[in-house]
């Protein structure tokens, strides 16, 4: 009779990608997850594999949890324009903040440690990029078309304009104690909008 599971893999997947969020994936051993999830070795490689499946699944789990507040937010009927400025805005403040700092984003940190030289991370990343790119340019495209941008601007080259600064933000805004820095450049770039 096969044993049943005395954890939850949903709260242990979370858990994990809150210690890789936190340490990133080199500084993580499996000791660590093991201790941090309370969980024994054997059940974390039965549930979840390796610790580079964890991490892809951590990964996954980060996407499903941010793609869809950004495209609920970039979706809104109506003007469009606020909604970008308001994204970009999010995306300085968090930066800024004490709690977010600390960690950056998850993404953000695979692209700088593994997708140089780990092709599963590396499609992550960019699948995020274009999860992010892809709602920045429709909502640009219906700027545009709401006369809200003006006509002689390119939608898909500042969608991927902000897309660059909004990743830049994350890593500036995790290294430096000066917010000013990450709210400037996001207030210089969305200025390129008017």
């Amino acid at each position: 009779m096969a044993r049943t599971k005395e954890f939850d893999p949903e709260a242990a997947l979370q858990s994990a990608l809150e210690l890789f969020w936190r340490r990133g994936y080199e500084a993580t051993s499996v000791t660590d997850l093991v201790e941090h999830l309370g969980i024994g070795r054997a059940s974390l490689y039965a549930t979840f594999g390796s610790k580079h499946e964890l991490y892809l699944k951590a990964m996954d789990r980060y996407a499903e949890m941010r793609d869809p507040i950004l495209l609920a937010e970039l979706s809104q009927p109506g003007p469009t324009l606020p909604a970008v400025r308001a994204v970009v805005r999010r995306f300085a403040a968090e930066a800024a903040s004490p709690e977010r700092r600390q960690n950056g984003c998850f993404v953000t940190n695979t692209a700088a440690e593994l997708a140089p030289h780990d092709p599963a991370a590396a499609r992550r990343v960019e699948i995020s990029w274009e999860h992010l790119e892809t709602p920045l340019h429709s909502a640009l495209v219906r700027a545009q078309a709401q006369g809200e941008l003006p006509e002689d601007r390119d939608p898909r080259a500042l969608a991927r304009m902000l897309l660059v600064l909004m990743q830049g933000i994350r890593i500036v805004g995790k290294a430096s104690n000066d917010p000013a820095r990450v709210r400037d450049a996001a207030e210089q770039a969305l200025a390129l909008l008017d």
